[in-house]
């Protein structure tokens, strides 16, 4: 039998504070544009791309743990660029930040795959997320709620890396007969499911909480499917926050998708 990860309603989310919100919307937002000005240096004859990226990073942590400072004082704060404090495993209240998912991206100019991650975990419960993607100047987020599925692909589309594609992965592309469209960062290959631009987004390949607790919390309030690959819910603010693989889908791919991972 099947098992499938426990998918709060929006009503869960709907109970979130809307200034949490809107301050995920707009921390992620300020982010991207400080990203978008550093990426201009792209442009200048002889300048190290590897710097650029590594300011990005560098930049947009301090920006987002800066404002989340401000805003959120009693607040733990996990971020991919920032040393961990474990004391956020017995705070109420955990923003979990990826100030630049897909850095690769990022440093290629006409490159828009690529993210800013900003979540908010509350009581162990994913409640918050927004997902900012500069480049094509859109902020995704938990406060848009449900989409409308277009109708379903006779041929669906499952999204994989650029770089790295994992035998799980591509036994699921194959089970499914999908077409591959190939994608820069986590966030920007969830937001494509969520978009309806594909139908699954599955990974296999090793990721951190950093990696999934915004989109995966955009995805959910959207009404896609969300689990790891066996079904099993995504669980966030762990001592190790190792979180290696992840399913979004459409629902109607779900139980296809679990069954094919599980061999």
């Amino acid at each position: 039998m099947t098992t499938r990860a426990v998918t709060p309603t929006t009503s869960d989310f709907a109970s979130a504070s809307g200034a949490d919100s809107l301050a995920a919307v707009e921390i992620a937002t300020e982010a991207g544009k400080l990203l978008l000005d550093l990426r201009e240096g792209l442009a200048t004859p002889g300048v190290d791309a590897a710097e650029i990226r590594a300011a990005g990073d560098r930049r947009s942590h301090e920006l987002i743990t800066g404002l989340l400072r401000e805003r959120f004082p009693q607040d733990a704060v996990l971020s991919e660029e920032g040393a961990d404090d474990l004391a956020r495993l017995g705070a109420e209240r955990v923003w979990i930040v990826d100030p630049l998912d897909g850095t690769r991206e990022f440093g290629e100019a006409d490159r828009a795959d690529w993210a800013v991650h900003v979540a908010l975990v509350e009581r162990g419960a994913l409640t918050v997320g927004a997902v900012a993607m500069p480049a094509a100047g859109v902020t995704y987020s938990t406060m848009d709620g449900p989409v409308d599925l277009l109708p379903l692909r006779v041929v669906p589309r499952v999204v994989v890396s650029r770089t790295r594609r994992p035998a799980p992965v591509m036994e699921l592309a194959a089970a499914l007969d999908a077409e591959l469209v190939e994608m820069g960062s986590a966030g920007a290959k969830a937001m494509a499911v969520v978009r309806g631009d594909v139908d699954v987004y599955a990974h296999a390949g090793g990721q951190y909480e950093w990696d999934s607790a915004a989109p995966v919390a955009v995805a959910r309030a959207a009404g896609l499917h969300v689990s790891r690959i066996d079904g099993s819910e995504l669980v966030y603010n762990q001592e190790n926050p190792w979180l290696p693989d992840l399913l979004i889908c459409r629902p109607e791919w779900a139980d296809k998708a679990l069954e094919v991972l599980a061999r």
